[in-house]
This record gives C-alpha cells, structure tokens and sequence, in this order.
C-alpha cells in the first residue's frame, strides 16, 4: 500500500484537492463520537483503526472499512511498526444511483481486503484528482462502489441511507460555519423557520445540533489534515474563543485539540 500511500501524498500537495483526506498519526489516538454524516470508505494503509460503535472491529492495513452516513462511532488509531494512515473518502447520495439493495446487511458497517483491482481503481482515482473536472471525479468514485458491489460487498448499496433535510441543512452550514443563521438556512431552503424548525424535530434533530455537529466535525477534519493554529481552526469553524472550542471539543471527543495535534508530530 506504500505506492499509494506517496501518490495520495503528492496529490494532497494541490490545494484545491477537496476529494478525499489522508489521516495520520505517530502516537495512538482515541477519539470518542466521531460524526459520520455521509457514507465513509476508510482505507488502513498502515497501522490499525479499530471501530467501536455498536459493534466492535479491527481494520488492518491493506483492507478497508465502509460506514454508513449519519452515524457516530469511536475511533482508536493504532501506529505500528509504522505510522497510522488511512485514506478517507466521503460518498454522495446520487452516487449510489442505480445500484440495487439486496438483503439487508447484519452488521452496522462493510469490510474486506483491498483486491489489486479495488487497489487500481483508487490510484486511478487519486492520481485523476490532481486534475481532473470535478464529473470525472465523481465517476471514479462511483467506479469504486461498482467494484466493491462486483466482490461482494453488496451491503454498501444499505450504507446510504434515506436524503433527509437535516443532511441537506448539514451541507449548507459546512459551507458557511462562522456566520451562517437560520433566515439564511430558510431562504436557501425556500421554507419559513417553523417549518424548517417541525421537519427537523420529525428526523429527531435541530438547527443547533446540526450546527454544534458540523462544527465540530470540521474541527476535528482540519486538525487531522491541515497544519493550522488551533485558533484559526476555531475561528474558521465559527467559535468565538479559542477556550470555547477547547472545552466543546473535549467535552464531544474525550481528548483537546492539543492532545490531539501531540499524536500527529514526530
């Protein structure tokens, strides 16, 4: 997995490369309730990545784990011999169009070992990221779950689960964490407030949670993937202090953002 772990480096050198992440770490990590707000394939490179949610599982390197979207799981990285890597990449709705669910899959996620052509279908795809228009993109990841369902793998037509309104106000924060409130949310979803406010109680959620959710989540992306202070990081995720995010971050996750950054160095 080495020749692929170097091609998803080089490629993360494109800033503009939104299309999938690459965490690392040098010393182990247990993040508790991690958000999984769209369907995640998550590729151990090296190290291990043990799950823990209603079931409990270990991933090692060169197999694969794929959850289902809106869901929260623990989460312990495991460097070995070497440091934890793992590839992640976040799946859209439509890009599951057409795919047929068979029986209902018994447990709460997928997992298998990466074929030599599920190997060479996500180098194709981190190598066309680079450049690449974002519709070639898109088909390379759906070239992904079509090769996962041809080995088998047929549980992950059931890992998307059904477009609700929460994960459609969920992409409206992300793109917009410091500022964004709830006129701007109903404008973008041509809805009045209450309405907006009953749908969401329906699906068992609200406007705070979705926000404190996203938040959080893009805190926990940016401290994984990006070198950033820990106080741009909460600027740019919408908190007013850096204290403020400390506290909701450890409070969520069970560790500080600086805990966490003292994994990732060397």
């Amino acid at each position: 997995m080495e020749d692929l772990k170097n091609k998803i480096g080089k490629s993360l050198e494109e800033e503009t490369n939104r299309h999938f992440s690459l965490y690392s770490s040098f010393h182990e990590q247990n993040i508790l309730n991690v958000p999984v707000t769209k369907p995640l394939m998550v590729v151990v490179l090296s190290g291990e990545k043990e799950i823990r949610g209603s079931s409990r599982f270990s991933c090692q390197p060169g197999s694969f784990l794929f959850l289902p979207d809106n869901c929260s799981v623990h989460m312990r990285n495991i460097p070995g011999d070497k440091p934890y890597n793992a590839l992640l990449i976040e799946f859209d709705y439509d890009d599951f169009d057409g795919m047929t669910i068979g029986s209902k899959c018994d447990r709460d996620y997928v997992s298998g070992t990466v074929s030599e052509s599920l190997k060479h279908c996500l180098n194709q795809f981190v190598e066309c990221s680079t450049w690449a228009p974002d519709f070639i993109v898109d088909n390379r990841k759906k070239e992904i779950l079509s090769i996962l369902y041809h080995m088998g793998h047929t549980g992950i037509a059931a890992m998307r689960g059904e477009t609700r309104l929460s994960h459609q106000v969920h992409d409206i924060i992300c793109n917009n964490l410091s500022t964004i409130a709830v006129d701007t949310l109903c404008a973008q979803l041509a809805m009045s407030e209450s309405t907006l406010r009953r749908k969401l109680k329906e699906e068992g959620s609200s406007v705070r949670e979705i926000k404190n959710r996203a938040r959080l989540g893009m805190g926990l992306h940016l401290l994984q993937t990006t070198r950033d202070s820990i106080s741009a990081i909460s600027d740019r995720c919408g908190y007013q202090s850096q204290s403020r995010f400390t506290q909701r971050f450890k409070d969520h996750f069970g560790l500080t953002p600086t805990e966490l950054r003292k994994t990732i160095g060397d």
